[in-house]
């Protein structure tokens, strides 16, 4: 295993990783924006009312695309477990 293969494999799952998270980031982030420019309009300042439409929002991001960010996952693993005999050589 050489350092260009270490490398390899942390650039495909740091990629990965940015890749499963920015759904859920995302999502948190609009509704967190909107949500702030609500209160700051209203000069409402409710702590529930910024945690929970972000909490819905997760949820339901994670629902859609849930099943895409197991498949990837699972795809990523099998190709990591796939390469190991190529690597210990």
């Amino acid at each position: 295993m050489t350092d260009t293969d270490v490398i390899e494999i942390a650039m495909k799952t740091m990629m990965i990783a940015l890749k499963l998270s920015a759904p859920i980031l995302l999502s948190a982030l609009t509704v967190g924006f909107a949500v702030s420019l609500f209160q700051s309009m209203t000069q409402i300042q409710e702590f529930t009312l910024a945690f929970v439409p972000k909490l819905v929002a997760v949820g339901v991001a994670l629902l859609i695309s849930g099943n895409w960010m197991l498949h990837t996952l699972v795809t990523f693993t099998q190709d990591l477990f796939a390469m190991i005999p190529s690597l210990l050589v």
